[in-house]
């Protein structure tokens, strides 16, 4: 009887015992996986217990991520293709760029999902759940989520779930990037796969400040992208309308094959979202990580990730500071042009190209670059309609 009595407070301990964990991340997408990744590659968190949640399975190639770099990063192993020549077509104006030391670098989606969980799973302290996050709450007693009924704590919680939609305040801006791409085959040598296309605004502006990158992966398959930032998405049709006419006109290619489709939709704002509420970090575009004036992020959440680490791994608080204010300034004043529509954006970056070295340019939409370049590449604007809309940021 003592022993059943016993087995029975076991039970009943087990059931009502919360699931205690050091880490939560929320969110199995880019920014996500890379924490983890991170954080696996670090080989400093073995003794920390972590569970990553998501809604839904990564088994589908559902975007691409591309970006550059000087030299090999944490993800060079999956890295589809790199280019060190990319093109770029504005208005009544074409350049080939040698980017080096630079790399124009694709790593597609699936292969990412891939790779992170596989790595992932081969890690006794780390736990995948699939589920909804319902809830998240952060005290000074206890931070938790709530996923599909369940309660979860943890001493952080990585967030990277943008569930709504911030309420904008006043000279704050909201438009979207937003992407249709198709995987094209052709029958007979197409391409040079040598050579990337960055940027390409001769597709129509019809909609708003559109363009179109091409990545080739081979003589015979390409990556074709139709991008455009405006306030609303388009219907199905009219991307996959514009995508036909670049592909036929730009290309000059008439018979070829859809082999894949990708869409996707990401924020470009100058609202400033918050590094944190109590013991919820935030990360990936709800962590602000989304470059506002160009959409670019996967090197953003790389950086972000990094420093994530090391301020754990150092015993700080995982709080990373914004980038510095002067960058967010540049972002907000070219978002407000936009935004206005005072100045085509085409025009914007032909100017920025034309005047200036890819590299310079690369550096300054990466961060990175000295004051020095920065007034130089200001300078290579247009004036009045750049000069105004600081004098609103201001």
């Amino acid at each position: 009887m003592i022993f059943l009595l016993l087995i029975f407070n076991f039970l009943q301990h087990s059931l009502t015992t919360p699931h205690q964990y050091d880490y939560i991340i929320t969110g199995a997408g880019c920014a996500g996986l890379s924490l983890a990744v991170h954080m696996i590659r670090s080989g400093r968190f073995g003794d920390k217990s972590i569970l990553l949640v998501d809604k839904e399975q990564k088994n589908r190639n559902d975007r691409t991520w591309c970006f550059w770099e000087t030299k090999p990063g944490l993800f060079e192993d999956i890295v589809y293709k790199k280019w060190d020549i990319a093109w770029f077509h504005g208005e009544e104006y074409s350049k080939q760029m040698d980017i080096r030391p630079y790399q124009y670098k694709l790593i597609r989606g699936i292969d990412f999902y891939n790779y992170a969980t596989g790595l992932i799973r081969e890690q006794k302290n780390f736990t995948m759940l699939t589920g909804q996050v319902e809830n998240m709450a952060s005290t000074a007693s206890e931070t938790s989520i709530t996923v599909d009924g369940q309660k979860f704590f943890a001493q952080y919680i990585f967030n990277s779930i943008l569930f709504q939609k911030p309420a904008l305040k006043r000279n704050e801006y909201w438009l979207l990037q937003h992407f249709k791409g198709w995987i094209i085959e052709t029958d007979k040598p197409s391409f040079n796969s040598s050579e990337a296309t960055l940027m390409d605004f001769r597709t129509s502006q019809q909609y708003g400040t559109a363009f179109v990158y091409c990545m080739p992966f081979s003589a015979n398959r390409t990556l074709v992208e139709y991008t455009l930032f405006t306030h609303e998405l388009l219907k199905e049709e009219q991307y996959e309308e514009q995508l036909k006419d670049y592909v036929e006109r730009w290309l000059g290619i008439q018979a070829y094959r859809v082999a894949e489709e990708e869409f996707g939709a990401i924020p470009m704002t100058t609202h400033r979202f918050p590094s944190r509420r109590n013991n919820i970090i935030y990360i990936g575009t709800a962590g602000g990580q989304t470059k506002a004036s160009s959409g670019y992020t996967f090197s953003f959440i790389q950086k972000h990730s990094a420093a994530i680490v090391d301020r754990l791994v150092n015993e700080k608080s995982p709080v990373v500071a914004m980038s510095k204010s002067r960058f967010r300034f540049y972002d907000n004043t070219l978002l407000h042009i936009l935004h206005h529509n005072t100045l085509p954006g085409r025009r914007i970056f032909t100017d920025l190209f034309k005047k200036n070295k890819p590299q310079q340019v690369l550096r300054f939409l990466d961060n990175e670059s000295s004051i020095l370049n920065e007034l130089k590449i200001i300078s290579s604007l247009p004036t009045w309609p750049f000069l105004r809309a600081a004098l609103r940021q201001l």
